[in-house]
């Protein structure tokens, strides 16, 4: 079989599975496969595949048939530009979150030695990418799941930011007791428990539930970084969290009614409120 009728019959396969893009997909598995590039690949579609490889791709494709995540197949995923380790422990990153670290780091880039706070850091794509772009930041990141650290820390060896990067096995009530700090970061679980069963199957059965749920309402999070959020922060320190499509007044009112003198919101590419930027008095 040739690398073109490959394609074609895996983009069929998927398109009949559900999978969303499945033209991009095939395109994906068939690059890895050959170990070249997606845009190389036009180049090599007369080539003839060797039958253990078209074995070893039959499988991928039965799996994200299947609906597992393109990414845990192939054991990575992109995020602003950089390559990370990702598997079944973590939640998959996801492009929206980039925004996050736009914002982020326009907001530290003009402090001299800032130390940044990521809760529930998961793959630690966040933490890593902060590091690589902010030389002479600190970021602590923290997570409750020891499974999710011990990938983060191989993505920070991997970017070579392990130094900037302190690793701690926490959950929200540590924020607490955690030293100053000028900003804390979060992307935490805000789908309501009742709508995790809709989530498509990718979501769904693949992504830990502990990345998913938020709780009756998906504020749950929200409720303890409002909370607690405060106390951590030096005067004029920003808490920055991604929420869900439609919980922008809920949010609002969560921060409120915690106090917090500064509350704005940045829009996502579709135009919609998806980021809280919460920050104390001066």
């Amino acid at each position: 079989m040739t690398v073109s009728e490959a394609r074609l019959e895996l983009t069929d396969l998927l398109r009949s599975s559900g999978v969303e893009s499945p033209g991009v997909n095939a395109e994906w598995l068939l690059a890895t496969l050959l170990n070249c590039s997606r845009t190389e690949l036009p180049m090599r579609l007369d080539e003839t595949i060797a039958d253990p490889q078209l074995e070893h791709l039959n499988s991928q494709a039965a799996r994200r048939a299947k609906r597992e995540p393109l990414q845990h197949i192939l054991g990575t995923a992109f995020f602003c530009g950089l390559e990370f380790q990702v598997t079944p422990a973590v939640l998959v990153p996801r492009p929206e979150t980039e925004e996050l670290i736009e914002l982020t780091f326009e907001a530290a880039k003009t402090m001299p030695c800032p130390v940044i706070y990521d809760f529930g850091t998961g793959s630690g794509c966040i933490a890593v990418t902060l590091a690589k772009r902010l030389a002479k930041a600190k970021v602590i990141a923290s997570d409750i799941s020891d499974e999710a650290l011990r990938l983060a820390k191989a993505n920070a060896e991997q970017h070579e930011v392990i130094k900037q990067v302190e690793f701690r096995q926490a959950d929200g009530s540590a924020l607490a007791a955690v030293e100053q700090v000028q900003l804390i970061v979060s992307n935490p679980p805000y789908i309501p428990t009742s709508e995790i069963a809709a989530l498509e199957p990718e979501v769904r059965d693949y992504d830990p539930r502990l990345a998913l749920d938020g709780g009756r309402d998906g504020l749950e999070f929200y409720r303890m970084l409002a909370r607690l959020g405060q106390v951590s922060l030096t005067p004029g320190g920003s808490l920055i969290a991604e929420f869900g499509d439609g919980q922008e007044d809920e949010i609002e009112s969560i921060f409120r009614n915690a106090t917090w003198p500064n509350i704005r919101f940045a829009k996502d590419l579709c135009g919609k409120p998806r980021i809280v930027i919460a920050s104390t008095g001066q």
